[in-house]
């Protein structure tokens, strides 16, 4: 090589060993918000999907379920035929079997919870009513409303509940029971970042980069904070909180960056309006 044009190159990489690790650190995360905003317009997709697998498959189980009130039976002298009834429900309609729902349950008219799909019961004897007002609109319509069921385990952080309730008719289509599912969004946000985790994961063994996984958290936020999925360390979920995420996507899709223990992380959110007004999904992601 030349002299001069060894002095050149020399030059080159030496500018490159200089530049400070703030701006490349900067720079990587820019690439990291630009694909966490593919990464999050797929999850807003698949969060219309599974909330759209409830709005169908509701109501076509409460119609399963009018057997419980035939010839003015009283679903609250058999707990154990309702949750065998509720078992067999979710078995028989597609949309439901597949649900990510956490627990279905029949409630009073008067919205108190007579029995759920679970082994171990707590919900029994809930005013699901006075805990989710907006649910009372479901005595007569499929309805959503979310909130949070008092004396939750905690384990994880605070978290909020989005349930789903329909009318389950007599057979003079009088209301006489109340068919209720739902999640934590937490568990929800576990669930969307295990399907990212297999698509990324795919990508990967499409291109040979098995080993080039970025690290990456999903969350669902809304006015009353953030839900990331359990696994992820509290440093990350009280970065998410300080971005403002509801205002960030107040005109649309929104990204932007975050140094978070001396690693650049890329975000990227979306509003989810299908799930509840003011609430979307967020995927922090870094590829260092």
């Amino acid at each position: 090589m030349r002299a001069p044009m060894r002095v050149h190159v020399l030059a080159a990489v030496a500018a490159l060993l200089l530049l400070p690790p703030v701006v490349a650190c900067k720079d990587q995360a820019k690439e990291s918000a630009r694909l966490a905003s593919g990464d999050v317009a797929n999850l807003g997709a698949l969060v219309e999907k599974d909330v759209g697998e409830i709005e169908r498959g509701l109501p076509v189980g409460a119609t399963k379920l009018g057997s419980l009130l035939a010839n003015g039976a009283d679903p609250k002298q058999d707990v154990a035929g309702v949750r065998k009834a509720l078992l067999q429900v979710r078995r028989q309609v597609q949309d439901l079997d597949v649900a990510k729902s956490t627990f279905f349950a029949l409630a009073d008219t008067n919205g108190v919870a007579i029995r759920n799909d679970l082994e171990e019961d707590v919900m029994a004897g809930q005013n699901l009513f006075s805990i989710f007002p907006a649910l009372a609109k479901a005595k007569d319509v499929y309805t959503t409303a979310t909130g949070a069921f008092p004396n939750a385990p905690a384990k994880n952080g605070p978290d909020e509940d989005w349930i789903a309730g329909t009318p389950v008719k007599r057979a003079d289509g009088t209301t006489g029971a109340v068919f209720v599912t739902g999640w934590t969004y937490r568990f929800f946000a576990r669930h969307l970042q295990a399907s990212l985790q297999d698509e990324l994961t795919e990508q990967a063994r499409k291109t040979g980069d098995e080993g080039k996984i970025p690290v990456f958290y999903v969350a669902v936020f809304d006015k009353s904070g953030v839900y990331p999925a359990p696994t992820t360390p509290q440093v990350n979920e009280k970065a998410l909180g300080g971005v403002d995420l509801v205002g960030q996507t107040a005109a649309g899709p929104a990204q932007g960056t975050l140094n978070i223990t001396d690693r650049g992380f890329g975000w990227a959110a979306v509003r989810t309006p299908k799930l509840a007004p003011d609430t979307g999904v967020v995927v922090l992601r870094s590829e260092l």
